[in-house]
Order: structure tokens, then sequence, then C-alpha cells
């Protein structure tokens, strides 16, 4: 069944920056080719961060460049090459943290992808209050995450959290839009690899319906396998949006503290804005 088609596709070469909007992309396993490549290191923890950790990341943005490396663009406009001596200034005092910009690593580098844990309790301390609940809001159940999300930051081997795909569709923006029409519901908030704009007939939170289900999007085939909860991140200043925590209320209230969905991908293909997008079962 047919349920839209690309509306956009976007593309994070630094983990936690703002990104890149894409006409078409390799996407097979690994995630969008390009995605995720690179991701700035704490010195003095020794742990990759995300936005969740360095909301300032967000006000930076970066582009993939043909030689493997980025172009950073910061607050003020400066573009800074990835391997200049001045990148990791730059990023160091904007985030107010000794910080070096890494490329990605292979999987058996373990203490690369490794947690900062000052102690047992205060990893998950930190990591809770990332997702910004006011009293009364429920949470991700933080508690019982799998033992390898405990002890590294992102799937070995990957900048990615849970999955090298993450799913959006304009019925869920349009829905959040109607619940809350006072704020900005820009895709960049959300931070997705694929927007879908779907079908009219289609309304409300309708990806997360497709949990457990596949997609053919073009020729490639993708498995959703679980919501997107949401954390402070998607409040946060970047670019022209400004601070706006209803946003954050509006989704713990309304969408069950999730937006968009999590996904694998099963084969490789290239994908392109106006692709057909089809539910397989």
């Amino acid at each position: 069944m047919k349920i839209g088609t690309i509306q956009s596709i976007w593309r994070y070469p630094v983990k936690g920056m703002a990104g890149e909007l894409l006409r078409s992309c390799w996407l097979d396993t690994n995630g969008l080719a390009g995605d995720r490549l690179w991701a700035v290191q704490d010195v003095k923890r020794q742990e990759i961060q995300s936005c969740k950790f360095r909301p300032q990341l967000l006000q930076c943005r970066a582009q993939s460049l043909a030689s493997g490396g980025v172009v950073i663009r910061f607050p003020d406009g400066e573009l800074l090459p990835s391997r200049a001596e001045k990148t990791n200034q730059r990023i160091s005092q904007l985030l107010g943290h000794p910080s070096v910009l890494q490329p990605l690593r292979p999987a058996d580098d373990t203490d690369f992808y490794r947690r900062h844990k000052q102690d047992d309790d205060t990893w998950l301390a930190e990591l809770k209050a990332t997702f910004e609940r006011e009293a009364g809001e429920p949470l991700p159940d933080l508690d019982n995450l799998p033992p390898a999300m405990q002890e590294y930051v992102s799937v070995l081997g990957t900048f990615f959290l849970v999955s090298p795909l993450h799913l959006l569709t304009t019925a869920s923006l349009f829905h959040m839009q109607a619940c809350n029409p006072g704020s900005d519901w820009h895709v960049e908030r959300f931070r997705p690899n694929i927007v879908i704009n779907t079908e009219p007939a289609l309304q409300g939170l309708v990806e997360q319906g497709w949990i457990n289900h596949r997609l053919k999007i073009g020729d490639v085939t993708v498995a959703c396998n679980g919501a997107a909860p949401r954390c402070g991140a998607v409040v946060k200043p970047q670019g022209e949006l400004a601070e706006d925590k209803s946003i954050l209320r509006s989704i713990v209230k309304e969408a069950d503290q999730n937006l968009g969905v999590y996904s694998d991908i099963q084969n490789g293909g290239t994908i392109n804005v106006g692709d057909d997008v089809l539910l397989l079962d």
C-alpha cells in the first residue's frame, strides 16, 4: 500500500550538529552515505558527545566534503574544515569544555565508544536529566537499558544511538502543529533522515503504527523497529529556531513522548526525493 513519497532527505555528517538537505543519497545497512561519520569527544570525560548533553552543537551546521572530511559553519558564520587546528578550539569555546572532533573508528575500539561513568548512578541521573521532564511527566524506561546501551554511548562502530535511520511523517508534524499551533514545528528540530509526505487519508501519528512492519522506500526495504522518545534537544535554539519548551510538553502529552520511528535497512540502494514509500506488511 502506498503511504506517501519522500519529501526530504537529511544527513548529519557530525553527530549532534545541524545537517544538510539532499536530493538523493545512497542508503544501506550503515545508514545514509556520509551520515554521522564524525563526532565531538569531550577531552576530560573521554566520551563522545551528542546534542542531548551538548545542545550548543545544534548551533553549528556540518556539510560533507568529497575528501571524506566535513566543513563546519559556526554560529558567527565562520567556516572551518574538520582537520583545521582552529576547529577544535572553536568547538571547545562553544561548548565550554575542551573537545576534539573525531572520525568514526572500528567497532573493536571499544574504549572510544565507552560511556563516562563517575560511579554506578551518576551517569544514569545525567542521562535522565537530558530528557528535561517536568514533575509528573513520564520518562522512557532508562532503568532497564540493554547492557550495551549502559556501557557505550552508541552502537559500536557507529555514532548512532539506536538505529541508522530515523523516519518522520508530515502527518505527525501536522498533528502536532494542530495540538500546539503557537509553536514552530520545523522538521530540523527533530533530526530525521527521511521525511515522508504521507497520503492525504493518513492522519495523526501514523508511523507509530508501522513499528514491527517493513517499508519499501524507492528500491530500499527498511524495518521499523521502535519509536523515537524525545529529549530536551528538540526545544533548544538552532539556526533561526528559538528555544520553545512547549514543544516537548506537547510531545509528552499528545504523542506519548514519541515522535518518529527508528528503522534498520535491509538492502542498499539510492533514494531520491519524490520516491514512493510503500507499506509492505
